[in-house]
């Protein structure tokens, strides 16, 4: 399975099948058809889109010979060539029509000819273009076909390779204009021959069983030469649990690992900094809160180090909880280190959680609380003078908190006894990062990771499958209605100025605003979600010029200030710390604002360009508003088409603020490479058919298999079990596969 396919079907084809990722012979048998088609079957002509490489089956419904003439200058080895003309054939579905013009000399047109007469059945191949408005493939590559499905004509150049046929479907694979379809085919025909004798099912039969699939080497026979329908779907499964086995494995594996390795225990205390914090809280935990709080004490109390990832909607209360979690750790006399993407949100978290605590939070001072701590910020802006009291109260532990950027990963930073490492926004942060975190506790500290963004079941178990998943749901009492209105700017301009004076009305009954735009100034370039900007969009709104048209146009009079993320930190803090104080009306921002804000005075939102925002940073961005006692309101502006992908992203968003349908919506519109992280690196993945947003039971299936075969008494030493966890290492990106 893993000898280059370029041994078998030569270097120019293993050349082109690399387009598709494919280096191996199991990656060759693992690249199927996109569909199969039995005798009697047609595409859907009207389907088709210029520019793709397509496949189609149809029948011929008239074909027309126009033959050129004879060029006297036009002369080949002494004698006089053939006259160049044209075949045009028309082929239909039964409703739809698609041309196809064939160019060459007389022989070959006329050969094509007779081998596409009226009522000829035909695979074609080729990029689909237009001519006069209408859809039309150029010489493109075909076989023609008898009525039970089997090949018996085609195109001169491709008949040797064209004796795919036989009693049963034909599979169309996907294609390029250098490869086609049956060629690909013969390909996995000729591989599959090759192999199929020597070829070893990896899968003990009790694995087998309990998947419910197939043999392997059936599998490949019935998904790439398959007679009938009902062989096809087992053997896809088959090959689809493979990759989700593979995947399962490798987490199973690294959860039986994490719980090997020895951690200090951090069991709750009765009395002391917890139980003072509970008892002052002014308002009950929601039924989320507590038991997720009892799951982590419960993780805190054993001896291997907990691997939590928490995630929540906007306003759950994540940061309340592991609060409790980072107190539970003092009680014992350790130490917490929070660790958070930006300056802006560390600082949110220090104000927070000083708030939070009060007197608590400044022991070893005349008004201090009986139980208290200390509760310390480190960022790289900081001065040295600050740096260097900073990092004496965390060396000594008389700071219990320890709340930072990057800068905690720094060597000069030093624990005196580290035992709860919280991770918020854990996407942000790398593998060495977070290691390197760890590695400044004497036993591997404990981890929880927080996001905001809702995460599906089935990613959950996919992309973080080695961490226990908490999800806070409720959204605690208190929380106000926020209203999300799309503003079509092209076809309502006027409400753009309405937008303006929502701002104005806000302000004036004493409450606050943020504007938000996608770049910072003209010099930036920021594409939309999902590709390439259109020739005709109008140009993003910047941070800077909107700032300035708004201060000098309809907000003027307004305290209306800049954050982004080119300011000096010292600048944005300020910024901020008078926002939340009330003494700024407006901030315009960019998406530094977008988690850890908490500004509860603030219920309005003008999200400029909103088409430029993916859907989950419009979901949080929005989560910045109606987080006190007033009602909010979100205006998504953008000049984005009414049938566009950008207008589906944000009509979603306005419909509902329910985090967790958001996130299926989310993840339905991206591709999958984006979930996995391959197509941010572009390096090979094994996951062929895996799709995590329609395979949630096969996942867990696999999940439940992978648990039982890694806890078994010879998983150590199983070969079968590091090849598969081997396949997983393959994928691309480290950053959501290396959780250790």
């Amino acid at each position: 399975m893993h000898t280059k396919v370029e041994r078998l079907v030569g270097g120019a084809t293993a050349k082109a099948l690399s387009r598709w990722r494919i280096e191996t012979v199991g990656d060759l048998l693992r690249h199927l058809p996109r569909r199969y088609f039995a005798g009697a079957e047609t595409s859907d002509l009207a389907a088709l889109v210029p520019g793709e490489e397509v496949a189609v089956l149809a029948t011929v419904r008239s074909t027309k010979l126009h033959h050129g003439r004879y060029n006297p200058d036009d002369r080949s080895r002494g004698q006089r060539r053939a006259p160049r003309g044209r075949l045009e054939v028309v082929v239909t579905d039964g409703s739809a029509d698609l041309a196809l013009t064939f160019f060459g000399n007389s022989h070959l047109l006329e050969h094509w000819s007779a081998q596409l007469p009226a009522g000829a059945r035909g695979i074609f191949a080729g990029k689909v273009g237009e001519f006069q408005q209408r859809a039309q493939l150029t010489n493109p590559d075909y076989v023609v076909l008898a009525p039970d499905g089997r090949v018996v004509g085609g195109a001169q150049r491709n008949l040797a390779l064209a004796q795919v046929g036989h009693d049963g479907l034909i599979g169309l694979y996907p294609t390029t204009k250098k490869l086609p379809t049956w060629q690909v085919a013969e390909c996995a025909r000729l591989v599959l021959e090759a192999v199929e004798q020597q070829l070893q099912d990896p899968l003990p039969a009790w694995v087998r069983l309990r998947l419910g699939v197939p043999d392997l080497v059936s599998a490949f026979r019935s998904v790439h030469l398959p007679r009938t329908r009902d062989e096809v779907e087992p053997a896809r499964r088959r090959l689809l649990l493979d990759e989700a086995l593979a995947v399962q494995v490798t987490m199973a594996q690294r959860r039986a690992e994490a719980a090997r390795v020895p951690s200090t225990p951090r069991p709750r205390r009765t009395e002391g900094l917890l139980a003072d914090f509970d008892r002052r809280l002014p308002f009950t935990l929601t039924d989320g809160q507590q038991q997720i709080s009892e799951e982590i004490f419960t993780d805190l109390a054993r001896e291997h180090p907990m691997q939590r990832l928490l995630q929540g909607e906007v306003g759950s209360g994540k940061t309340l909880v592991a609060l409790r979690a980072m107190l539970a750790v003092a009680d014992t006399g350790g130490q917490s280190a929070l660790l958070a993407p930006t300056e802006v949100l560390a600082s949110q978290h220090h104000t927070t959680i000083t708030a939070m605590l009060g007197d608590m939070a400044h022991a070893d001072t005349l008004h201090a609380a009986e139980h208290a701590t200390r509760v310390v910020l480190l960022t790289g802006s900081m001065s040295a003078q600050q740096k260097r009291e900073a990092l004496l109260e965390v060396a000594s532990g008389r700071a219990g908190i320890v709340i930072g950027t990057h800068a905690l990963l720094s060597a000069q930073v030093q624990f005196a006894d580290l035992g709860l490492v919280v991770v918020d926004e854990q996407h942000r942060f790398g593998v060495e990062q977070r290691a390197a975190l760890a590695a400044k506790a004497d036993t591997r500290p404990h981890l929880l990771v927080m996001t905001a963004t809702p995460i599906p079941r089935s990613v959950a178990m996919t992309v973080f499958g080695d961490l226990e998943v908490s999800t806070l749901s409720e959204v605690p009492a208190g929380r106000s209605e926020v209203t999300t209105v799309l503003v079509d700017e092209r076809r309502n301009p006027r409400w753009v100025d309405r937008a303006w004076q929502r701002i104005r009305e806000e302000v004036a009954a004493g409450r606050q605003a943020f504007v938000v735009c996608s770049r910072i100034a003209e010099s930036d370039t920021v594409r939309p979600p999902g590709g390439d900007e259109a020739e005709d969009a109008v140009p993003p709104r910047t941070v800077e010029d909107l700032h300035a048209e708004l201060v000098a146009g309809p907000l003027s009079g307004l305290t209306v200030e800049m954050v982004h993320g080119r300011l000096p930190a010292e600048q944005k803090d300020a910024t901020m710390r008078r926002f939340a104080a009330g003494e700024v009306d407006v901030v315009v921002a960019t998406t530094v604002i977008e988690v850890g804000v908490d500004v509860p005075n603030a219920s309005v939102m003008v999200i400029s360009d909103a088409d430029r925002f993916g859907i989950s940073q419009l979901h949080q961005l929005r989560g910045r508003i109606g987080r006190g006692a007033h009602p909010g309101v979100c205006l998504l502006l953008t000049t984005s088409p009414a049938d566009s992908e950008a207008r589906r992203r944000l009509e979603a968003v306005s419909r509902t603020r329910d985090g967790f349908q958001l996130a299926d919506v989310d993840l339905a519109q991206r591709q999958e490479g984006d979930v996995l992280g391959a197509s941010q690196s572009g390096a090979r993945s094994s996951l062929r058919l895996l799709r995590v947003i329609d395979h949630a039971e096969e996942i867990q299936l696999a999940r439940e298999v992978a648990e039982e075969w890694v806890g078994r008494p010879d998983a150590a030493t199983d070969p079968v079990l590091a090849d598969l966890r081997a396949q997983v290492e393959l994928l691309a990106d480290p950053e959501w596969m290396e959780r250790t």
